[in-house]
């Protein structure tokens, strides 16, 4: 008598491989929280840099109380500054779109999805960066201007 092999189900090894990549809802909660905490980083940040740079004059800053004249090259440098820290508010606000926008595919149930390819991205490069919405290679071809990013109109679907 020789002994019966145990049938594998095709379905369930299939819903198996369906699953893997996909993230399960605790580590969606995770990345949610993840993104909530990098949002009031930056918010607290830029917050920050408006009080310390734009809202103060220089005398302000300095603490210079005399009524001395300013010196040319010290108002270029005021200047410099400004510029610089408007940059960097620049860059953050640009920053907090992406994470509103992961946010955004969390509530719809698309987050942790390539937008360039549809495949699953990697846990680990959402840990990196939470906000990612391409994943490495499809990230890596738009660096190198072998992919377009998709159009708007199809990101708001």
């Amino acid at each position: 008598m020789v002994p019966k092999r145990k049938k594998v189900s095709r379905t369930k090894t299939s819903m198996t491989r369906k699953k893997k990549g996909r993230l399960s809802p605790t580590d969606m909660e995770h990345f949610k929280q993840m993104l909530l905490a990098k949002r009031r980083e930056l918010l607290g940040n830029v917050n920050e840099m408006e009080d310390e740079t734009l809202k103060k004059s220089r005398l302000d800053a300095s603490g210079d109380l005399s009524s001395m004249p300013i010196h040319m090259a010290d108002i270029g440098t005021d200047n410099y500054e400004q510029e610089f820290v408007l940059d960097l508010m620049d860059s953050e606000r640009k920053l907090l779109r992406e994470i509103d926008d992961a946010l955004g595919r969390i509530e719809k149930g698309r987050y942790g999805i390539c937008e360039g390819t549809g495949k699953p991205i990697a846990k680990a490069r959402l840990e990196a960066q939470p906000w990612a919405r391409y994943g490495v290679e499809h990230a890596r071809m738009l660096e190198q201007g072998l992919a377009t990013e998709p159009e708007e109109q199809e990101l708001q679907r």
